[in-house]
């Protein structure tokens, strides 16, 4: 079986799919069963490598649906997006009832925002269907982690808490070779902590041996950061992301893939990994 990375070679975008009518970018625009999967496929014309389907907003406040909801919005957006592509889909969910069913419907890699920790048995239906796996940290949950975040050091500590689950699922199963992790920006962070683990990249992925997703996409700190937190984000999540790359991600989570295929064209040669056309 190839690595996770070899069979998407990084840098590589990952396409968001909202269905739902509450996130915190794109609430509401891709409900619908037909639009989410003509906004999946537009995505993966634009250059994502993987489409992230999602169906429970995990935005800070945000409040949990139930299994039956979730399940509703998702699998047949899964299901019509497989029928049409053959790039890999991943399943935004900490359910593992709903993780089950998008796998059947054609998902490969399961996004968990609690590293198994909210679901466990999320991580047996990860390895018995031998698919990949994205760990995600983050302090609390969605409703509380904002309240008042607090870190020593926060790289060391995700980064310890991240190889710690990392650890747990391997010795669960799971192919080592199969996981990715993500140090959750946004997720019970502030603005500092945030920064702080943008640069520290290639330090979380040397202490969990797995590459690294970084989901930076038109998040609130970036407008914090510009000074007008109600401003566009476009430029600052590109500018974020290519941060990120620089420093070692394997790939980025985002909402708008042309912009950043675009950048990740020109950084590509400037990093050595393509060759510059004639």
């Amino acid at each position: 079986m190839e690595a996770l990375t070899t069979r998407i070679p990084g840098p590589a975008l990952m396409g968001i799919v909202n269905v739902t009518p509450d996130s915190f970018s794109d609430g509401g625009r891709f409900v619908e069963r037909e639009t989410a999967i003509t906004h999946g496929l537009a995505l993966i014309a634009q250059g994502a490598a993987i489409v992230d389907v999602g169906g429970e907003s995990t935005r800070p406040g945000s409040d949990g649906v139930d299994e039956a909801e979730e399940l509703r919005r998702v699998v047949d957006v899964v299901a019509g997006i497989r029928a049409a592509s053959g790039v890999p889909i991943s399943i935004d969910t900490m359910k593992s009832g709903v993780a089950a069913a998008a796998i059947a419907a054609g998902a490969t890699l399961v996004n968990d925002v609690t590293a198994g920790t909210f679901d466990p048995r999320i991580v047996d239906v990860v390895r018995d269907a031998e698919v990949d796996v994205c760990i995600m940290h983050m302090q609390g949950r969605p409703r509380t982690m904002q309240d008042d975040p607090r870190y020593d050091d926060v790289v060391r500590e995700v980064g310890e808490h991240l190889a710690a689950r990392v650890d747990a699922l391997v010795a669960a199963g799971i192919d080592p070779r199969r996981i990715a992790v993500d140090p959750g920006i946004g997720f019970g962070k502030t603005v500092a902590h945030n920064v702080a683990l943008l640069a520290g990249t290639r330090a979380l992925g040397a202490a969990t041996g797995c590459p690294v997703l970084v989901g930076v996409s038109r998040k609130r700190f970036l407008g914090d950061l510009l000074g007008d937190p109600d401003g566009d984000r476009t430029l600052a999540s590109v500018a974020a992301g290519l941060a990120a790359v620089e420093r070692g991600a394997w790939a980025l989570r985002v909402h708008d893939v042309a912009p950043h295929a675009e950048a990740l064209a020109v950084l590509r040669p400037v990093l050595g990994s393509a060759t510059v056309p004639a």
